[in-house]
């Protein structure tokens, strides 16, 4: 195993990393950047180097400056955590030609992966169904709309490249799909530097459902079963859940032995997430394969009593994974709240400020919160809104909905706006009790009106 770590990210991502990397006695360097200069979290590592202004390209996403600090601090492998470089091939690549470990699968395999369209190829080619769309990028909106005649309306247009619900446009006609195309090519463009396009039918009322897998670098992967992300808001999660309430156990274990399957085929070594897209007549098509750790992983853990990093580091560290199918049981039901600086009234706005309270689940029980933060700092413009996440663990969905209830109300959080009256709202609402959700619709957001702090 390693002896020093680098965790090249922020926040609660390098908080988590360094909690594993503790218990197995490595040793963890954190990096900052001169907005989080003095942040509590940085205490939580041994070492600290600074990388730069706050603005992340000036200090977050300048990975030779992280080689740097990590070469400097004597560190054999770096942790790049969720977001910034953690799918980014170039950076994998630089940290191997330097003789540090990334933690994370090969550049070659995370370059197939990172392209939308070459990961569907890819794993069609390993038995996974596809949505109907486009074989390869797009020339122009007259290709578009050609093909758009032939699958039929509506569709969506996405970016190859990138990812957080840019460079995406839904079209119900040819005068909407020619606009959406030009809008979701710039939009690319500006965010990932490449404006590539192509095209899928689009999937009404469909539900996000994901597959948990680890794969080693000998050709073994299992799956850790599979959670729901279908309360969303632009593309990006809100409250997830473990196991999805739409599958039957026929379902389930098909998903989970195809998508293991999958990653066994491509050679994925490390902790991966393989995300579908059920429709409403129940069927699973692949979207993307997540080559990193993701920030609903709690779900997994809570349900299958499994330390995804501590996983991710022993693969890393060329070490066979220590289970197979069999050892994986899943038990009971876990839900995730995303407590962002957010106002839901406003239409999601960030609200940057000072925590005066904050004070998550008191006294709560089956209740894990992972932040960072605590009460009288800064939450930062700079970067992502999450706060914390709020992940209860009960014995039935309803037993977890009613923890999760429990646990929201008696958070207080004062100085920023945040989601919790959202979560409080949806988790209220009959269509999420029923199970009856989707991607399209956020129950209860209607309900909420403006305020300036929860």
């Amino acid at each position: 195993m390693f002896k020093k770590l680098l965790v090249a990210n922020r926040g609660e991502v390098a908080v988590r990393v360094a909690r594993t990397a503790r218990e197995l006695g490595i040793a963890t360097v954190g990096v900052f950047s001169e907005a989080d200069r003095g942040a509590a979290w940085l205490r939580r590592f041994d070492e600290r180097v600074a990388l730069g202004e706050a603005a992340p390209g000036a200090s977050y996403l300048l990975g030779e400056r992280i080689l740097q600090a990590a070469l400097q601090t004597g560190c054999s492998a770096v942790h790049p955590g969720w977001g910034f470089l953690a799918e980014r091939p170039e950076f994998a690549a630089l940290c191997a030609q330097f003789g540090l470990t990334f933690i994370g699968p090969t550049p070659g395999v995370m370059e197939r992966l990172g392209r939308k369209l070459s990961a569907k190829r890819t794993m069609l080619g390993a038995g996974l169904s596809v949505v109907p769309g486009s074989d390869g990028l797009l020339a122009d909106a007259d290709e578009a709309v050609a093909l758009a005649r032939e699958i039929g309306y509506p569709v969506m247009v996405k970016a190859d490249a990138g990812g957080g619900g840019r460079g995406m446009r839904l079209a119900t006609d040819e005068a909407s799909l020619r606009a959406g195309f030009v809008e979701a090519s710039t939009e690319a463009a500006a965010a990932f530097g490449d404006g590539g396009l192509y095209l899928e039918r689009y999937v009404a009322a469909g539900r996000h459902v994901e597959v948990q897998v680890l794969g080693d670098s000998y050709g073994a992967a299992v799956h850790l079963g599979e959670r729901d992300c279908s309360i969303q808001r632009n593309h990006q999660k809100l409250i997830e859940e473990a196991p999805c309430p739409a599958l039957d156990p026929e379902q389930r274990l098909r998903l989970g032995e195809q998508a293991a399957r999958a990653t066994a085929a491509i050679g994925y070594a490390g902790a991966g997430t393989v995300e579908f897209l059920r429709t409403a007549d129940g069927e699973l098509y692949f979207m993307e394969m997540n080559a990193r750790l993701q920030v609903e992983h709690p779900l997994t853990e809570l349900t299958t009593g499994i330390d995804l990093v501590r996983e991710q580091l022993a693969v890393a560290a060329n070490q066979p994974l220590g289970l197979n199918q069999a050892d994986v049981r899943c038990s009971g039901h876990a839900i995730e709240c995303r407590i962002n600086a957010e106002d839901p009234a406003r239409g999601f706005l960030p609200t940057p400020g000072t925590l005066t309270v904050f004070d998550l689940a008191p006294a709560a029980t089956k209740v894990r919160v992972d932040t960072h933060l605590a009460q009288g700092e800064v939450i930062s413009p700079h970067y992502d809104s999450l706060l914390a996440k709020i992940i209860t663990h009960g014995e039935t969905r309803a037993e977890a909905i009613e923890l999760m209830l429990d646990a929201l109300r008696a958070s207080r959080v004062e100085g920023v706006s945040t989601t919790i009256p959202l979560h409080v709202a949806v988790l209220e609402s009959e269509a999420f009790r029923s199970g009856e959700i989707d991607t399209s619709h956020i129950p209860g957001l209607d309900t909420l009106s403006t305020s300036s702090a929860s």
